[in-house]
C-alpha cells in the first residue's frame, strides 16, 4: 500500500495500537528545555519515577532566559542541569555551550531522516526538514517520552504543499510560508502535517527549510516535513560518514523514506512563487499578511533578528547585505541574536557581527528570551517590533507590544528606515 513520508516513519516505529485511533511510537530523540521540562522532572521525581529511559537519546539545553535573570529562572535552570547530571545525560547545553534548541540541535547532527522526535515546545516542527516526524507535546507526553520512551500519536492525514516557480531577489523562505499560513490560515491544517515539495523546496538550503517547516504549527499543523536528499546528507555528512561509503549511498538510502508516488493525500496545495513579493503580518494573527509594500511606512521602535525560525548564518549573511554602511534609524533599537555559538562564532569570522555594530544593532548571547517576551528584548505598552521571529500573538513580546513578522532582510531594512519597507529598494541602491 502507498504511503507518505509520514505514514512510512509511523510504521516503522509502531510498537503499538491500543485503539484503532492511537498509535504508540518509539521515540528516536526526546528534547528538553529549561521551561517546559522542570515541570515534567518534578512530577516524575514526586511520583517515585526519577527515571530516563536511554539518556544518549536525550537532549537538553538551557535556552530561554540566558543567563538566569531572576530566582525563577535560575531555579528552572538549576533543576534541569542536576537532573540532567544525575541521569548522566551527555548531550546537555549550559550556559556557554547553549543555544536556541531547535538551531542547536540540528547543528549537532542530532536529527536524522526517519526520527521521531518530541519536546516540550511547539515549535519542535522545525525538524521536519530533515524527513523527520517532529512534534510539540504536552507535559504528560513529555513525562511518558522521558520514562519510557514511547508517546501516543493518532496518525495524521497529510497537506502536500507543492511550491514551485523561481523565488525573486530579495524574497525568501520566510516569505512564503507567510504567504502559505495567509492562505492555510492558522486553524487550516490543524492536527495535519504539511509535507512541503516542489522545485523551490529542492533549491533550499536546509536553514531555508527549517523556517518552513518551523511556522507550519502557526498554520495549526503538528509538523512540516521535507523529504530528505543530498542538500540533507550533505548538512549531515559530518555525523554520517562513518554510517556510508559515500554522500550518495546517503541519499540512496533517504529515498526509502520518500512518500510514495501515488500516495493519498487529505488535501493538495500548490503555490506558484515567482511573483511572490516580500510578506509580513500586520495583525495579531499568523495568517495576517500582506504584501510588505502594503505595510510600507508603518513606525517601528525596534527590530529583532534571531529565533529558531531566522538566526542561522545565512539569515546573519542577508540582513548584513542591506545593513553594510547603514546606519540604523535614530528613533529605532535593534537586536541581533545568533541563534548558536557556532553561528555566533562564524558571523564573527565572516566579519558580520562587525557589521552590524557598526550599523548600530546591540548583539546578544543566543537565547530565545525576546521572542515570547521573557528577556533580551521585551516590549513596553504599545511598541512596535519588526520581527523575524515565529508569533505575532498580542503581547508575545511585552504586554501591550505589537510584532510584525517578516524575514531578516526586512527587519534590517525597517531598522534603517525607521519604519517597514521594501527591503529591495535598498538592495538594488547597494551598499552605502
Amino acid at each position: 500500500m502507498s504511503q507518505t513520508i509520514v505514514e512510512k516513519i509511523f510504521a516503522a516505529h509502531r510498537r503499538d495500537t491500543p485503539t484503532p485511533e492511537n498509535i504508540i511510537l518509539d521515540l528516536d530523540v526526546v528534547m528538553c528545555h529549561e521551561i517546559t521540562t522542570p515541570i515534567a522532572i518534578t512530577d516524575l521525581e514526586a511520583r517515585g519515577l526519577d527515571r530516563v529511559f536511554d539518556p544518549d537519546k536525550i537532549k537538553a539545553v538551557i535556552d530561554h532566559v540566558t543567563p538566569a535573570k531572576d530566582s525563577k529562572t535560575a531555579t528552572q535552570g538549576k533543576i534541569l542541569r542536576d537532573w540532567a547530571r544525575r541521569h548522566q545525560i551527555r548531550d546537555f547545553f549550559d550556559i556557554g555551550q547553549n543555544g536556541v534548541c531547535h538551531a542547536l540541535f540540528p547543528e549537532k547532527g542530532f536529527i536524522r531522516p526517519g526520527y521521531t522526535v518530541i519536546m516540550g515546545d511547539s515549535h519542535t516542527c522545525t525538524h521536519g526538514a530533515f524527513g523527520a516526524f517532529a512534534a510539540g507535546v504536552g507535559t504528560t507526553d513529555l513525562e511518558v517520552g522521558i520514562l519510557k520512551g514511547v508517546c501516543s500519536f493518532r496518525l495524521p492525514k497529510t497537506f502536500r504543499v507543492t511550491i514551485k516557480g523561481e523565488l525573486a531577489a530579495g524574497v525568501y523562505a520566510k516569505d512564503v510560508i507567510l504567504k502559505i499560513i495567509k492562505e492555510i490560515t492558522v486553524n487550516g491544517a490543524t492536527d495535519r502535517v504539511l509535507e512541503f515539495v516542489g522545485p523551490v523546496v529542492t533549491a533550499m538550503s536546509m536553514e531555508a527549510r527549517m523556517t518552513l517547516c518551523n511556522m507550519a504549527i502557526e498554520a495549526g499543523a503538528t509538523c512540516g516535513i521535507c523529504l530528505p536528499d543530498r542538500t540533507t546528507a550533505e548538512y549531515l555528512w559530518p555525523f554520517i560518514q562513518e554510517q556510508y561509503d559515500s554522500i550518495e549511498a546517503a541519499v540512496t538510502d533517504f529515498a526509502r523514506w520518500h512518500s510514495d508516488p501515488d500516495a493519498v493525500y487529505e488535501r493538495e496545495l500548490t503555490f506558484d512563487v515567482s511573483e511572490l513579493v516580500p510578506q509580513a503580518t500586520y495583525g495579531f494573527k499568523p495568517d495576517e499578511v500582506k504584501d510588505i509594500t502594503g505595510m510600507e511606512g508603518t513606525p517601528v521602535d525596534q527590530v529583532y533578528i534571531g529565533s529558531c525560525t531566522n538566526g542561522r548564518i545565512e539569515d546573519l549573511r542577508e540582513a548584513a547585505r542591506v545593513l553594510k554602511d547603514r546606519k540604523i534609524a535614530e528613533q529605532v533599537r535593534a537586536i541581533l541574536v545568533p541563534a548558536t555559538p557556532k553561528v555566533y562564532a562564524q558571523a564573527l569570522e565572516e566579519g558580520l557581527i562587525k557589521v552590524f555594530m557598526e550599523a548600530g544593532f546591540c548583539i546578544t548571547n543566543p537565547t530565545c528570551g525576546a521572542c515570547l517576551g521573557m528577556s533580551n528584548g521585551v516590549l513596553a505598552e504599545g511598541e512596535i517590533c519588526a520581527s523575524t521571529t515565529n508569533r505575532n500573538f498580542n503581547g508575545r513580546m511585552g504586554k501591550g507590544g505589537i510584532v510584525h513578522l517578516m524575514s531578516p532582510l526586512s527587519a534590517a531594512a525597517a531598522a534603517v528606515a525607521g519604519h517597514i519597507t521594501d527591503p529591495r529598494k535598498m538592495l538594488a541602491m547597494g551598499a552605502k
